[in-house]
Order: structure tokens, then C-alpha cells, then sequence
């Protein structure tokens, strides 16, 4: 079943899944989902009916969660926004904005010319589009937390407190890639507020999410903590936290809490067939709201610090072409020209494995705790190069805010292709004389799944190749030195990256 993504004004497809954005929009649906949350044991007149660990259970936890409500709850607020929609009406001074639609065929047919509406400009009215979410104070002096998709492009903010007042609220800071924004309310210095937890939460944990679903505002909901470190595909540095509290359209920005009143994470998405709650929601933790909040109060932008390498997981299959005992650290697919990574040393093929002396586990580990320095940060990067260990220097530069992988189109074969068997790629040698460029690939080849036509194989197990000989002569090596893969990194579309080709009797 195919599944969308819902943001405020629009849908994005992820992988077949539907991965909801919850700020709602004008024009909900009226349908609602009820849910019964049994919050304790099921008692009865008699404790033969109650399972024999109840009363220790009773005595460990809350009965309710009526204590910890109040605490927090005026702390929530709706958060609503106006927003510029693209207009539906047309200029007047186009020439003839009717022609070519059913308006000319009726205006011929009673031997009329279509109407023309000469150069007066008639004032057009400016439309907008309205959308929902929620937030939470995080300090007195009125500043909240919310969702950058809830904020992003409004022209106007209001947010209605606990009580029923409503203010008008500024956009201080907004971060897409966190999906995080930092609002204010002037004018007050006595607002309720909360506090962003200092440790992780645990599996299992009780938590309660309290924000503005569908609208209704004040609406709290209990659960527990499902996961955490997931990754939705949403942006380089996913690190949700799941949790099965009922979250939906119009929770987007609303905080969730632990038992002591501290918010945990900050509601951003759900996981649904349908847009409404099936117990699978994703929170952002509050280390990163921390991280965040603070660099937009101080700076109003986000900046974060950059190596300059494009990377990728390391595979058990690459691990094993790689000569690595497991699959572990960030794999470098490739340098880029003039960034920090390319002038302290690191190569393509070099494999990241700590970051000052602290074990990277993966690319996303490394992205997080690469992105989540100042610039200008000296920092220890342990790598594996051609099976040995080495530590390298380097200075944190500024992620760009635009980055794009750059692939040369033009490149075409220059000689007729010759095939490499059982593998099923046909390959010539690039125009540009940079690699080897797959020209056809068949689909019953066992590599028929890794490359496509247009990929270009730059090297392969680490030596450059620049002729289809030179890559069969390198698959034969690796053959003789029994090796059951070969690792080549290859330019695509979607940037530079390393594939570990299994080659057999090839």
C-alpha cells in the first residue's frame, strides 16, 4: 500500500510509507479516533482478580497522571498561522485570460469575441491559507518552541495560552533540517513554562504528550517511549524517539513529557496509513532542541560544523571487501574540493571510526556528532586506511547551507563498450578520461542491482581505472586473492558512493 506525507499545504512520498508531518490545515476532517488508555492495573473487589505483582507495581508508579498534568499543561500553547496561497484570481490587464478555455468556445458560439478587459488594474484580494500546531514556553519572558513546518513562510502568528488568550507571536529562528523554529510573545514576563529534560529517556518509559489535535487544543495523552535513534528519512540527522502516546494532525510542535514534568522531545511526525494515530508518532529529543533553541535565541540561524566528505554506511559486504573484521565507523566515498576533510588528508576509501577518540558507529552517528560542533573546531579523527589505523587533525569548517553533488552529464563513451561477464556491465571508457562509464546493464548480471547506465567507476579496490581492462584486470586479482567482492566507488546521479560487487566465478 502506497503511503503519503502530510505536511501543512501539501504531500511528499516516502518510500511507500506515509510519514506524517502533523500541523493540521483549514478544512480538517471530521471524523475523530478515540482511544481508551487503562493507566493501571484493573482492580476489583477482590485480589484474587489482581495479578500478583499489581500492588508492588501500585506503589512504584503514579495511579494517574492528573498531578504532572497540571504542572505542565498551561505551558502548551495552539499555535496558529496565517500564510501567503498562491492566488486564484487573474490580472486584468492579460490579454484575454479566457481564451483557450470553455468561456471562448461560449462566447463565440453566440458570435462574440471574448471579452477584453483592457490595461484597468483591478485590486485583487490577497488570499492565505491557515494552519495549526502546537508549542510550549521554555522560558517567562515568552519564548516557545514549535515545529519549523508549522511557522515556515507565515506571515502572521498568533497563540492561544491554556486560559484562552491569544497573542501575537514573532518567528525568531527556524531550522529545516531539524525541523525545529523558536517563536516569541512580547509584551509579558510572567508566562508558565517548561523545562527540557537533561537525560535520555528509556524504553518503556511513561510519557505524556499534551498539544492541539484537530484543533481542539489542551488535549493530553499517555503512552510510552516505543524506540529510540530511529530513522524516518526525513533529513541527515534523524534521531527520533518513538513513542505510542496518540499524536495527530496538529500536534506538530507540541512538547512530550517524562513523569517529572521535563520534556523529553518535541512531536514532529507520525507513522500512518490513514493521517490519523495507529501509536507510532516521532519525537525530536530535547538535547537536540537544546542544541538548537540556543543557537537560534543567540544568532537567529543554525550553524553547524562541516568535514567535507561525502559518506556512507559500511556493510558487511564492504566491510569484507575492505579487509575490516565488522562492519563498523563512516565509509568516505569522496573528499570534496577544498574542504577541511580533503586538506587534513582523508581520501576516498578511508573509514571513520572515531571522532576525538570516541567510537562512530555509523555515517548517521558521524553526521550528528560532526553537525552538532562550532566551526572552527579542532578535532581527532581516527580512520582505517588500507587496514591500518592512523589519527588525523583537522578544523571544522561551516556546513554550507546549499550542497549539492555534482555529476558531469556530458559524459559520454568514447569507444565501443566491452562486456564484463556474469557481473552483466557493459563499459567504455569516459570521454572525459576520469573512470570507466557503464554503458548497458544487463539484468540478469549479479551487479544489476548496484549500477545503472550512466554510472561511472572511478577505481576499484582502491586502484583507478580508466579502461574496461583495467576494471576486469582488477575483478581477476581480486579473484586469485579469493576474495568473494570487489569495492568500487562509482559517480551516479546521486553523488559519489562506494558498491561492494560480489564476483564469484566472474
Amino acid at each position: 500500500m502506497f503511503m503519503r506525507v502530510a505536511r501543512d499545504a501539501g504531500h511528499r512520498l516516502f518510500s511507500k510509507r506515509r510519514i506524517f508531518l502533523l500541523a493540521s490545515v483549514a478544512g480538517l476532517s471530521s471524523g475523530f479516533l478515540f482511544a481508551d488508555f487503562s493507566l493501571s492495573p484493573h482492580k476489583s473487589g477482590s485480589a484474587l482478580f489482581a495479578p500478583p505483582y499489581a500492588h508492588a507495581q501500585d506503589a512504584q508508579r503514579p495511579v494517574g497522571f492528573a498531578d504532572i498534568v497540571e504542572k505542565v499543561k498551561p505551558a502548551v500553547i495552539s499555535v496558529k498561522v496565517k500564510m501567503n496561497a498562491p492566488s486564484d484570481t487573474f490580472s486584468l490587464n492579460e490579454d484575454n485570460p479566457l481564451r483557450g478555455t470553455p468561456f471562448e468556445d461560449f462566447f463565440r458560439r453566440f458570435g462574440q469575441d471574448i471579452p477584453r478587459f483592457g490595461e484597468r488594474q483591478r485590486p485583487q484580494r490577497r488570499q492565505y491559507t491557515l494552519g495549526q500546531g502546537s508549542g510550549f514556553f521554555i522560558s517567562a519572558d515568552g519564548y516557545a518552541v514549535t515545529n519549523n513546518h508549522v511557522v515556515d513562510k507565515a506571515e502572521h502568528v498568533d497563540v492561544t495560552t491554556d486560559d484562552g488568550k491569544t497573542y501575537t507571536a514573532k518567528v525568531i529562528g527556524t531550522d529545516d533540517r531539524t525541523d525545529l523554529a523558536l517563536i516569541k510573545v512580547e509584551g509579558r514576563r510572567d508566562f508558565p513554562f517548561v523545562r527540557l529534560a537533561d537525560k535520555q529517556p528509556r524504553i518503556g518509559d511513561w510519557v505524556l504528550a499534551v498539544g492541539n489535535p484537530f484543533g481542539l487544543g489542551g488535549t493530553v495523552t499517555a503512552g510510552i517511549v516505543s524506540a529510540r535513534g530511529r530513522d524516518i528519512g526525513a533529513g541527515p540527522y534523524d534521531d527520533f524517539i518513538q513513542i505510542d502516546a496518540a499524536v495527530n494532525k496538529g500536534n506538530s510542535g507540541g512538547p512530550t513529557f517524562d513523569l517529572d514534568g521535563n520534556v523529553i522531545g518535541v512531536n514532529t511526525a507520525i507513522f500512518s496509513p490513514s493521517g490519523g494515530s495507529v501509536g507510532i508518532a516521532f519525537d525530536i529529543p530535547a538535547e537536540t532542541v537544546k542544541s538548537v533553541i540556543t543557537q537560534l535565541k543567540d544568532h537567529g540561524a543554525v550553524t553547524r560544523g562541516w568535514i567535507g566528505v561525502q559518506i556512507q554506511p559500511v556493510t558487511s559486504e564492504i566491510a569484507d571487501s575492505l579487509g575490516l573484521k565488522n562492519a563498523r565507523g563512516a565509509l568516505v566515498a569522496e573528499p570534496q574540493p577544498g574542504s577541511p576533510a580533503q586538506k587534513a588528508g582523508i581520501k576516498a576509501g578511508d573509514v571513520i571510526v572515531s571522532v576525538n577518540g570516541e567510537t562512530v558507529t555509523d555515517a548517521r552517528n558521524l553526521a550528528r556528532r560532526i553537525s552538532a560542533m562550532a566551526p572552527g573546531t579542532s578535532v581527532k579523527l581516527g580512520i582505517i586506511r588500507s587496514g591500518r589505523e592512523d589519527t588525523l587533525t583537522l578544523t571544522l569548517g561551516e556546513l554550507p547551507k546549499e550542497r549539492q553533488a555534482r555529476v558531469d552529464t556530458e559524459d559520454r563513451p568514447s569507444s565501443r563498450s566491452v562486456d564484463i561477464p556474469k557481473l552483466g556491465l557493459s563499459l567504455a571508457p569516459s570521454r572525459n578520461g576520469e573512470g570507466v562509464m557503464v554503458t548497458q546493464v544487463d539484468p540478469n548480471g549479479s551487479a544489476s542491482d548496484q549500477f545503472q547506465s550512466g554510472d561511472v567507476i572511478l577505481d576499484v579496490n582502491g586502484k583507478a581505472v580508466s579502461t574496461p581492462a583495467d576494471v576486469r584486470r582488477a575483478v581477476s586479482e581480486a579473484q586469485s586473492d579469493g576474495k568473494r567482492s570487489v569495492l568500487m566507488r562509482v559517480k551516479s546521479g546521486q553523488g559519489t558512493h562506494f558498491v561492494a560487487v560480489a564476483i564469484g566465478n566472474a
